[in-house]
């Protein structure tokens, strides 16, 4: 039975390429996960405050994905990085990558 995850992405542009950073993860790249990946849905935001210790990172991704398990999301984002375009505004030496399992359901207003 498929699980229903959370995949959270901090990342940062490279020195210098804020713009094309944005362009790039906006415009092409969550599409492209989305896509190549099998996930449900994503979306960015940016940091805007924060208690207690600061974010590493002041750029975040969030996809909703399902799977068996929370390496096999992992996988399917690893094993399709082929089909998707790499951007060298990306800092790939500092992203990090969380994935959390739901537990509970959403409560909405």
């Amino acid at each position: 039975m498929k699980k229903k995850f959370l995949v959270l992405v901090l990342t940062e542009p490279s020195e210098g390429q804020e713009d094309a950073f944005n362009n790039y993860y906006e415009n092409i790249h969550l599409d492209e996960v989305i896509d190549s990946a099998g996930y449900l849905s994503a979306q960015r935001f940016q940091l805007a405050g924060h208690v207690g210790e600061n974010s590493p990172l002041p750029y975040l991704a969030a996809y909703e994905a399902e799977g068996e398990s929370a390496q096999a999301v992992i996988d399917d984002l690893n094993n399709s990085r082929d089909q998707r375009q790499q951007s060298k505004s990306l800092n790939k030496k500092t992203g990090r990558i969380w994935v959390y399992e739901q537990i509970g359901p959403r409560h909405e207003a």
